[in-house]
This record gives C-alpha cells, sequence and structure tokens, in this order.
C-alpha cells in the first residue's frame, strides 16, 4: 500500500542541514521551505478560502483538535466531510494533537503561553504582544490539567466540563477531523520545567507516540489517506533532545514535528541536534514557531515547514509587518533575504501618514493597495476591514518570506 504522506528533497544545500523539498499529500503537494497557515478552529480568523488562495496563496493549513474537539465537535467535522470539505480548505491540511493546548491549561495558564522561554524576548515584542501572556490567548485555554501514564484529563475552556484525552483518543479524533498529516499526541514541557521532569515528559511522549502509531494503524481508512508525525521532545537539554529524534527516528512516522519550548539561545542548539539525528528522507516540522529570523534559522537547521499564530493575532492587534528594503545574509553567508520590521498603525503617527503599507512588496497585494493611514483609521474606528487586511498582508508577507528562502536554496 502506497504511504498517503512521502517527501522528496528537491535539492540540499552543500555542506548544510538546509534543503527544498516537497511533501506529497493526498490533497496536492507542499513545496518546502513552507510556512502554515494557522486555522485554529477550522477557519483563519476573518479570512475566507479564496483569499487564502488568490492573495495569502499558502500550501497548506493547520487546525486545533483541542478547539474542534470541544467546538463543534470533530462528530460534526466528520459528518461534514472533515475539514477539506467542512471548511472549505481544499488543499493539504494538518491537525495538531491538542498537546501544546492541554498542558499550557496547567503548567502556562497565566503565565505566558509560549513558544519561547519569557525572559527572551524584547522590549518591543512584549510591546506588540508577542510570546507573552494576552488575555486573547488565555482565553483560550482552560484552567485544568491533570497528568497521568494514560493521559491527561482538562477542563474546557468554554464551559469548564471535564475531559479527558489519550494518545488513542486524539487519534481517533484526528481520524474525524480527516487533515492529511496528523500530530502524535504528546506532552509539552514548560520552558522553565527541570531536567528530571523533562525527561519524564520526553520518555511518557515516546510510549504515547507507539500507542499513537498502533492506534492510527488500526484505522484501515485513514491509514490510506492521512500520514502520522511523531514529536520530539527534550525541552531545553540536548542530550534529551538527540535522544527523542533518536528513539523517534526509528518508529514508523511519516515526518516528525519539533516540538516543545526553547530559549532563544538555545533554538538553534537544539535543531541542529535533532535534525542530524532524525532521519533525513522524512519531512521535519517545528511546531509554534515562525517569526522571521526564526524561520530563517530554522531552514539553515534542516527544518522544512514552520506555523504559527502570530502573522493574524498581532494583525487583530493593529500591528504590521513591512519590509525595510534592505537585504539581510544569514549569518553563515547562505542565505539572502529580506528585511522585515513591525509596525504598529495604532500609533498617532500613522494617523496621518499616506504613504502606502508596504511598497516594497512583492508578495502582499494588499501592501500596495491601502495606505497605513488608512489602516490606521480602520482600527481606531474599530472596523473590521482593518484586522481582515492586515491578516491577510502579514500572511502573505510571511508566506512569501518562506518561498524567497525556497528559491535562494533551489539556486544557491
Amino acid at each position: 500500500m502506497a504511504e498517503p504522506v512521502t517527501f522528496t528533497i528537491d535539492r540540499a544545500l552543500p555542506n548544510s542541514l538546509a534543503r527544498a523539498g516537497t511533501i506529497h499529500t493526498p490533497h496536492g503537494d507542499i513545496q518546502t521551505p513552507a510556512f502554515v497557515v494557522v486555522g485554529t478552529k477550522a477557519t483563519v480568523k476573518g479570512v475566507r478560502y479564496e483569499e487564502l488562495q488568490h492573495i495569502v496563496k499558502n500550501q497548506v493549513t493547520l487546525a486545533n483538535t483541542y478547539h474542534l474537539f470541544l467546538q463543534p465537535g470533530h462528530e460534526t467535522v466528520s459528518t461534514g466531510g472533515g475539514l477539506h470539505q467542512f471548511a472549505n480548505w481544499p488543499m493539504p491540511t494538518m491537525t495538531d494533537s491538542g498537546g501544546f493546548q492541554v498542558f499550557s491549561l496547567g503548567a502556562a495558564f497565566g503565565k505566558g503561553v509560549t513558544k519561547f522561554a519569557k525572559g527572551d524576548l524584547s522590549a518591543s515584542e512584549q510591546y506588540h504582544g508577542l510570546n507573552v501572556y494576552s488575555k486573547e490567548a488565555a482565553s483560550e485555554h482552560g484552567k485544568l490539567c491533570i497528568v497521568d501514564e494514560e493521559g491527561v484529563t482538562f477542563t474546557s475552556h468554554i464551559d469548564g466540563s471535564m475531559h479527558r484525552f489519550t494518545a488513542e483518543r486524539s487519534i481517533d479524533i484526528q481520524h474525524h477531523l480527516g487533515a492529511d498529516i496528523m500530530i502524535a499526541f504528546d506532552e509539552c514541557t514548560s520552558p522553565t520545567a527541570e531536567y528530571e521532569y523533562q525527561k519524564q515528559a520526553m520518555d511518557r511522549t515516546h510510549r504515547w507516540a507507539k500507542r499513537s502509531i498502533l492506534a492510527h494503524k488500526q484505522n484501515y481508512t485513514a491509514i490510506k489517506k492521512q500520514g502520522l508525525y511523531g514529536v520530539v521532545q527534550g525541552g531545553q537539554f540536548l542530550d534529551l533532545r538527540e535522544e527523542s529524534a533518536r528513539v523517534l527516528g526509528e518508529m514508523d512516522f511519516a515526518g516528525y514535528g519539533i516540538g516543545g519550548s526553547f530559549s532563544k539561545a538555545d533554538l538553534g542548539g537544539a535543531l541542529e541536534v535533532v535534525n542530524r539525528t532524525l532521519p533525513a528522507e522524512k519531512p521535519r516540522h517545528l511546531l509554534g514557531i515562525g517569526e522571521p529570523e526564526d524561520i530563517v534559522e530554522g531552514v539553515l537547521l534542516g527544518c522544512d515547514t514552520f506555523d504559527c499564530v502570530a502573522p493574524t493575532r498581532i494583525a487583530r492587534t493593529g500591528t504590521a509587518y513591512v519590509h525595510t528594503g534592505r537585504e539581510l545574509t544569514s549569518p553563515c553567508g547562505r542565505l539572502q533575504y529580506p528585511e522585515l520590521q513591525k509596525i504598529n498603525l495604532r500609533k498617532s503617527v500613522y494617523g496621518q501618514d499616506h504613504s502606502l503599507l508596504d511598497s516594497v512588496s512583492t508578495t502582499s497585494s494588499i501592501g500596495g493597495q491601502y495606505s497605513k493611514a488608512y489602516i490606521s483609521h480602520l482600527f481606531r474606528a474599530n472596523e473590521m476591514l482593518g484586522p481582515q487586511l492586515l491578516s491577510l498582508h502579514n500572511l502573505a508577507t510571511i508566506v512569501g518570506f518562506t518561498e524567497h528562502l525556497r528559491t535562494q536554496l533551489l539556486n544557491a
């Protein structure tokens, strides 16, 4: 039986982990490196599929198992034809396991739901609400999480009702959701967790990985149309990361997610250790991390796909990615890429700035059509078009940024 999700390396950068490739799925190919647009509740907030296709031009979209389990329920999505029909996403799709949302209920609730340690953030990042505690993020997570060997018990952020996820339950829910790529259930630890607990959580993740594979293979219909990724854990400890990559690399997964939490300083070392250990012929997804500088680092260290809520989350607060017009070179000198900066259009200085949002951009049509003053006005007037336009612009910018890195790799 042919595998539903496979990977082809189109070009590997000599003397480097970086590569351009193609992930083949039942709903189309994903040319990598690629940014995966996040549609948590089977919707990219305020963005229709036609806009994703023609303006953002993204190749793949990711939905959240935890949220869809709670609302509208995975059975509803299934009877509606799965994500592709229910959400009108006729493109490659992914679902995460729900692990990050579930485990952030307890360890991270009220402390900042983030993939990076809070102390690593600059003042500007904290000002814009990136990767730090926010009411919006907190409202999407419950307040109780109890972990045991079999799974996790948690409460709904919607009504406080109690639920339970196990590896088998997460896989069953994802079978109903019907995404091309599923993620095995894992324990996502706090970035401040001690070595001993990181080790315990990693070993538990490995046991759950085996159970996830078995649960997947028991559904003969699903294994013909859905691929399963394992998730590398180990926190900031390189020996644990290497061990996790080795153990999971010997299991029968279609690809791998790199999960857990990092400090900014530790990200590169962890990715290098993990991607030198994982099988080269399988795709690698960096879970929940997708700022421009992180994408560059991830690509150079062998990651193929990235997802992050930041482009749309900051858009809803009035913040845009814009090109400065400068080209940057990666520290190793192997890749050139455009410099991006963030501007907050709610600031008074933009109220009378009639220049285009991003006249330099070649990927965002929004940036070349609307002025900073107009979008600033939309936010000040609480018009819904403001967040919609910035969401489209930020997504198109990051998707185009990552596609540019692919072109660089192919031509290097």
